[in-house]
């Protein structure tokens, strides 16, 4: 399970995950985290220099210990594609 609070205030325990994955994955990759009450998942932001690129994680994979491995996937999947984009 990659958050406990629900909502809005789960958004900064995801961020700190967010971070610390893409700290660890690549330099220069920063990663910010809101909550979207209308659609009940987590945008998560990821930039590095001028390049941005946006994904949402639903709450079903965030609450659910058995998806953390599977986000986290989409995680670097998602990192690997912003450094390698043009």
């Amino acid at each position: 399970m990659i958050a406990t609070r629900r909502g809005a205030e789960a958004a900064d325990e995801i961020q700190r995950w967010a971070q610390k994955i893409a700290r660890a994955s690549a330099d220069g990759v920063e990663a910010r985290v809101y909550h979207d009450a209308d659609s009940n998942t987590y945008v998560v932001r990821l930039a590095k220099r001028n390049r941005v690129l946006l994904f949402r994680f639903s709450e079903a994979q965030v609450f659910s210990a058995e998806r953390e491995a599977e986000c986290e996937k989409i995680l670097r999947t998602k990192i690997k594609d912003l450094e390698t984009r043009r």
